[in-house]
């Protein structure tokens, strides 16, 4: 990056802090809900083949492609603090520098910004926030990359792939149980984000494309480091997780399993470091483990013991799914206990009833979130739990509107401005401060289904 340009970034970038995209919450963002994976990667290609891959990234009609995917994918502002619209302006001034110093090898990454994202189980994980010009620089590097690599990919890889999604993988896990394939080898790779070896990766990459200056520029990213409490900190191991590039590299490093693992025939699926193999016993599967172990050793990754067995289909989740037997012998997926806590967790954050929000306002935070989870766990074939869900949250949702109105006069003129009978609305306003047992049976039929329904709150049964 030029001169001109930082001193430019350093000028503007404190004062877009408080809006735009340096105003997102990436906390909140990661945690609204499951992972959708976007179908617009892999569009651009490139006019000479594996050759000059980098002049095909920068055209001016790729470049404008990856801004609009940049643009809609939102995220939270880099190192420089800068935001999609100061970003712009900033590169309106200098993106002839920038390119030029990208095509002769000069161009240096910025460090990623270091953001813990909680877990559920009260965990963290690790993201490395990209700069907003880094991202358009590496999604356009995606676009023309994409199209040349992932048809060599397994077709038992279905993570972060175009045309490919969650629901595929737990398909093919359940066609392989319904097969007889009873048994499963549920591997957990360890930190696997944070231990890619960058001289593997490389090695990897070249054998598939043949341009030094797109393997220089990669080679760039994965050692620009990150900053965490105002120091940049040098990394030798890891691609951090949170730009476009991320979840290409990381199957460009495993796909090396997965033809070992298709070479000798299994049967298996995996998405992004999530694997698993499916066999006929127990004694199979401990051989498989065997050699997953070593293949991974190769690579040097590690596999999470403690997280990873050799155990029965029907006791395992795979990417928040388990299996069941229903009548027939027939196998199907419903959603695992854990996810369905998370989701319960996750509804209650964002429910809480001490956030002095409207009902309105307060469907309007749930509905995308409801929305996302249930787009991703649709494939769960257990109709009575989705019904006991739509009941459990309307009946949360009860008890945040009497809390709303708090006082017992406020509820009995609320309930009977919306039609309640006498009987009920004295009833319901004389129990006022039992939220939770107070907002079921007598109001359920003043704050009905059909009352949910006009205020949005999506149904998941």
């Amino acid at each position: 990056m030029s001169k001109a340009m930082r001193q430019m970034l350093e000028q503007s970038g404190r004062a877009g802090v408080a809006r735009g995209e340096a105003a997102s919450d990436p906390v909140s963002d990661e945690a609204r809900g499951p992972l959708v994976e976007h179908p617009g990667t892999g569009l651009a290609k490139s006019k000479a083949g594996t050759g000059g891959l980098l002049e095909a990234a920068l055209t001016r009609q790729n470049l404008q492609t990856a801004w609009k995917r940049v643009k809609a994918n939102k995220g939270a502002a880099g190192v420089d603090r800068l935001s999609i619209e100061q970003t712009a302006q900033v590169m309106r001034q200098h993106w002839p520098e920038t390119r030029q110093a990208l095509l002769t090898g000069r161009y240096r990454p910025s460090p990623v910004r270091k953001v813990m994202i909680p877990k559920p189980d009260g965990s963290q994980r690790e993201l490395g926030i990209p700069t907003v010009l880094d991202r358009l620089i590496q999604q356009a590097l995606l676009q023309v990359l994409q199209p040349l690599i992932d048809p060599t990919f397994s077709e038992h890889s279905h993570g972060f792939r175009p045309g490919r999604r969650a629901h595929d993988a737990v398909k093919a896990a359940r066609a392989y149980v319904q097969s007889g394939k009873r048994v499963v080898v549920d591997v957990d790779l360890a930190q696997f984000f944070d231990r890619v070896n960058h001289d593997i990766l490389i090695d990897r990459l070249r054998k598939r494309i043949n341009d030094a200056g797109v393997i220089r520029l990669i080679r760039a990213y994965l050692n620009a480091g990150i900053m965490d409490g105002g120091v940049v900190v040098d990394r030798h191991l890891g691609t951090p997780q949170g730009g476009p590039l991320s979840p290409l590299l990381a199957n460009v490093l495993l796909d090396e399993v997965d033809k070992a693992l298709e070479a000798r025939g299994y049967s298996f699926a995996r998405y992004a470091d999530d694997c698993n193999v499916y066999v006929g016993s127990h004694k199979a599967g401990e051989r498989v483990m065997a050699y997953l172990r070593r293949l991974y050793a190769g690579l040097k990754l590690q596999i999470n013991e403690a997280k990873s067995a050799v155990a029965s289909a029907f006791g395992r989740k795979f990417l928040g799914y388990t299996l069941w037997v229903a009548k027939g012998k027939e196998v199907k997926c419903k959603v695992a206990h854990k996810a369905l806590d998370n989701f319960k967790a996750r509804v209650r954050q964002l429910t809480r009833r001490s956030g002095g929000r409207s009902m309105e306002q307060t469907v309007e935070k749930l509905r995308p979130y409801l929305l996302g989870w249930k787009a991703y766990f649709g494939l769960a074939q257990t109709p009575k739990v989705w019904r006991e869900l739509d009941e459990w949250l309307r009946h949360r949702l009860r008890a945040i509107q009497l809390k709303h109105w708090n006082r017992s006069k406020t509820i009995y003129r609320e309930l009977k401005a919306m039609g309640a009978k006498e009987n009920v609305a004295k009833q319901v306003a004389g129990n006022c401060h039992r939220w939770w047992r107070n907002s079921a049976k007598l109001l359920n039929s003043v704050l009905s289904i059909a009352y949910f329904d006009r205020l949005g709150v999506p149904r998941l049964s």
